[in-house]
Order: C-alpha cells, then sequence, then structure tokens
C-alpha cells in the first residue's frame, strides 16, 4: 500500500498533537515503541468520563451507573481487539509489567524446586525479571531460548532441547522492542504446549502493528499496553478463563473471586478505560474509512467489533511496512551505520517499524540529542532490552538508536530523518 492509497492526512488530522509546532517547526514522532500519541477521540472519552462519570462503582446513581459502563464497554472491546473468548478473560491494569509481576505471583503457587522457566534473549526486561525472580523466590530453573545474531530470529528448532517434563512456562514475546522481529508464537506456543507448559506472551511491541488472535495463537497469557497502541496508560493482561478462574489472586478480602475483578482490586482507572474506549472507537473509524472486503474476510469468524478492529491493525501495518522499507534502505547508505534486525524488503512482514541501529564512532545519545534539537524524536539506550544488546555484543551502556514508526508517520518525516543524519553523521 503506498502513502497516496492510505488516507494519511485524514488520519493525522485525528490526532490533535500532530499539529504543534515549536517555534515553527513540526515535530516527528519518531519515538512510538516507547508510547504512542492519542487521537481525538481518546481525548474527548477522557473529559467526557471526568465529568459525566466521575464516581466510584457499586452505586445506585447515575454517575456510578455510567462509570460501570464504561469500565464494562472497556473489558468488551479488548475482548473484541484480542479475540477473547469472553470480557471475563481481559484484565486492566496500570500497565505490562506490573501486570506480569501480578500475575508471576500467582503463577507461582504452580511453580515448585526444580521446575523449570524459560525466558528468551529477545525479551523486554517486562518478560524477564519477573521470572527470573519468580525463579529464584521458587527454587525453580532458569532456561534461556537464543535467537540467531545473523538473522535476528529465533531458529525453528532452538526451544526443542529446552522443553523437558519439568518446564512449566515459556515466557516470550510476540514482536520484539529493539530488534523489530515478530516471532511465531502459535509454533513456539505449541510446542510448549505440547510439553504441558503454559505459554505467557508480551505483545506490547506488537499489538500497534499487528491484528491479535488470541484464540488462534493457542497461549495461556497475552499482554499488552495501550499507550502503546494510541491509547491511554493502561496495561491490558488476557488469560484463559478456566486458567484465570483457578489461580488465586491477591486481592483485598472484600473482592469476590468472580471474574476479571478478582485480579483488578481497589478504584480502577476509570477514566483510563473510558481513554481506551475513545481509541477503539478511532480505530472503528479508521476501518470505516479504510477497510475493504480484502482485509475483512480474515476476520468474518469474529464476533462483535473484532471483524472491524482487526481490519483496521491490518490496513495501516501494510501502510507501516511501506514507510519502513524507505526507512531501512536510507539508514544503509549512510557509512558506518549498522541496522540491528531484518532489512530485506521481501522480509519485512516478519518484523514491526521498530528499527534500532549504531553507527561506528558515534554514541547513539549524542544522535537523538541532534535529532531532537531538530524536532525529530527518537530514542536511544538499551530501550530495557537488555539481554539483546548483551547478546548482540552491543555496550549496554550507550545501547543503539531506536526509530519508531506508527501509522500517522509520513514519508516526508522519514525523508527528514535521514537528510538530517547524512547531514551530521554521514561522513563520520
Amino acid at each position: 500500500m503506498t502513502e497516496n492509497r492510505f488516507p494519511i492526512e485524514d488520519v493525522r488530522a485525528q490526532f490533535p498533537a500532530l499539529t504543534i509546532t515549536d517555534e515553527g517547526r513540526p515535530r516527528a514522532y519518531l519515538d512510538n515503541p516507547a508510547g504512542t500519541q492519542v487521537p481525538q477521540a481518546t481525548v474527548d472519552a477522557v473529559s467526557r468520563c471526568l465529568i459525566e462519570s466521575n464516581a466510584n462503582l457499586g452505586g445506585f446513581f447515575p454517575t456510578t451507573q455510567a462509570a460501570e459502563a464504561v469500565v464494562e464497554e472497556a473489558h468488551a472491546g479488548m475482548a473484541d481487539f484480542l479475540n477473547a473468548a469472553s470480557a471475563r478473560e481481559v484484565i486492566i491494569g496500570p500497565n505490562m509489567t506490573t501486570l506480569t509481576y501480578q500475575m508471576s505471583r500467582s503463577l507461582g503457587h504452580r511453580i515448585g524446586p526444580g521446575d523449570e522457566i524459560i525466558v528468551t534473549r529477545m525479551d523486554h526486561e517486562g518478560n524477564i525479571a519477573p521470572w527470573l525472580q519468580l525463579a529464584e523466590d521458587r527454587g525453580a530453573v532458569v532456561r534461556w531460548l537464543d535467537f540467531d545474531r545473523d538473522t535476528y530470529e529465533f531458529a525453528p528448532e532452538a526451544l526443542d532441547p529446552l522443553l523437558t517434563h519439568r518446564t512449566k512456562l515459556l515466557a516470550l514475546n510476540h514482536a520484539s522492542n529493539l530488534i523489530g522481529t515478530i516471532n511465531d508464537v502459535k509454533g513456539l506456543a505449541a510446542k510448549a504446549k505440547a510439553a504441558g507448559a503454559l505459554v505467557y506472551v508480551d505483545s506490547v511491541q506488537y499489538a500497534p502493528h499487528g491484528p491479535i488472535d488470541v484464540q488462534d495463537l493457542g497461549c495461556d497469557f497475552l499482554a499488552c499496553s495501550a499507550y502503546k497502541f494510541f491509547g491511554p496508560h493502561l496495561g491490558v493482561l488476557w488469560g484463559r478463563e478456566d486458567l484465570l478462574a483457578e489461580l488465586p489472586a491477591y486481592k483485598v478480602r472484600a473482592v469476590g473471586d468472580y471474574l476479571p475483578d478478582k485480579f483488578e482490586s481497589g478504584t480502577p482507572n476509570i477514566e483510563g478505560m473510558a481513554g481506551l474506549n475513545g481509541t477503539l472507537a478511532y480505530l472503528d473509524w479508521l476501518a470505516e474509512r479504510t477497510a475493504g472486503e480484502a482485509h475483512r474476510a480474515p476476520y468474518r469468524h469474529m464476533r462483535g467489533r473484532g471483524q472491524a478492529l482487526h481490519a483496521a491493525v491490518d490496513v495501516f501495518a501494510q501502510y507501516e511496512r511501506a514507510l519502513t522499507a524507505r526507512l531501512i534502505d536510507g539508514l544503509k547508505e549512510i557509512p558506518g551505520l549498522i541496522v540491528h534486525g531484518i532489512t530485506n524488503e521481501a522480509d519485512l512482514a516478519r518484523r514491526v517499524p521498530t528499527v534500532s541501529c549504531t553507527l561506528a564512532g558515534v554514541a547513539p545519545r549524542e544522535i537523538a540529542k541532534q535529532l531532537a534539537a531538530e524536532n525529530l524524536f527518537v530514542w536511544s539506550g538499551h530501550n530495557y532490552a537488555l539481554e539483546i544488546v548483551r547478546h548482540l555484543g552491543i555496550d549496554e551502556t550507550e545501547g543503539v538508536l531506536r526509530i519508531g514508526l506508527a501509522h500517522y508517520n509520513t514519508l516526508d518525516e522519514i525523508e527528514r530523518l535521514l537528510a538530517l543524519l547524512n547531514r551530521h553523521f554521514g561522513s563520520v
């Protein structure tokens, strides 16, 4: 899909932050892997909630009833976004890392001395540290799944020798927040499940760039963060209902054992959930505006809004792929620059548009500072992907320059970035 066919100007008009200028210079938000901008529908929903439904839950008066409707809509909407079997399978909390720590404590009841947990060298710390600490607490053994340094992917057979009758859990990411690789979650999950293990997936980086069907993936848990897919600062955890019902929850005594409430103790972030509803409404709009039969057909089996939400993501994933191809091609032309990740244009469907690179002789933070001075926003450092930079032999104190695209970015922004990189660092 080319930029001309994708209604990029209409899309950008939905995001008020994209109109901000600094001393007349437009901002280019290329920092999206750490958090995306939000559409006006999200802003309006938060504001409306704080005016019309600013009350706690469980009462008989209009504001509390309106608040309950907001919370119910958010869980139902995310069930459609993930193609969950039920809204009871959706837990909404502060962020992916906090939810993962919470669930690791519950899952600890299933893990004892000598049991084994598999984590990967490709994951964000949010899907590594909780399991390392759980293993330490429970006397379990940690096994590491390495990725290939040349392909930036897991070899198809890499998981096989790690699985034993003592394997209790495989924790892996859907897409890397540093090298961008999209992993074969379905295939890896099938192997782990055949060995009797549970599968916990971090989908934070994938959710803004690809449709998610938890029933098709075959995992047991999947976590993502709304602020990475154009929503407010919330985390979302999906789990199989039978497992969630069985697992103990660390909660106050006044909360019952019904789902998902037993994992959501305390007053929820109701205005945040309202904002999430606004984000999903934006995706509905985008589907109506852009998604034809070819995009909807693969999701005809989904109930409710699932078809539209998945089709919308499918549409802009194609648009992002074209931008990613130009970004990578331009970066590869800069002498001394290395892109750490899949770069072959024919293979871009196996990566998200999170592109990390290093330039010989220049610290990534110095490049990021120079770009920030020109109003191009990028990240530098290890980006909490400690195991990746170590596995690739990159200095973790310096890390990489990370450029992350979203569907509201433009080809002009990429050309502007490449021109500045060439001007300031092309002859280093």
